[in-house]
């Protein structure tokens, strides 16, 4: 194997990789933010904003290792 096809083949298992936390985090803190917005409705706004900005951290983590998959595929 040369370094140009294990540098794509690091490219591509590392993306999928990366994008299981935060997308596991995501499905798992949208759940709780319905659960918590079905119990206490009137602190709605409160909840889904504290959401709005967890999703946005950890949809970062995903994006950071896109741009990391992309120069690892393009740098060889």
């Amino acid at each position: 194997m040369d370094a140009e096809t294990a540098a794509k083949l690091a490219a591509g298992l590392g993306m999928g990789l990366a994008t299981l936390g935060p997308g596991l985090g995501i499905g798992y803190m949208t759940g709780r933010t319905t659960d918590a917005i079905a119990r206490q409705p009137e602190a709605s706004g409160d909840i889904r904003t504290a959401m709005i900005i967890g999703v946005a951290l950890a949809e970062a983590l995903a994006l950071y290792a896109f741009v990391i998959a992309i120069l690892l595929a393009v740098a060889s």
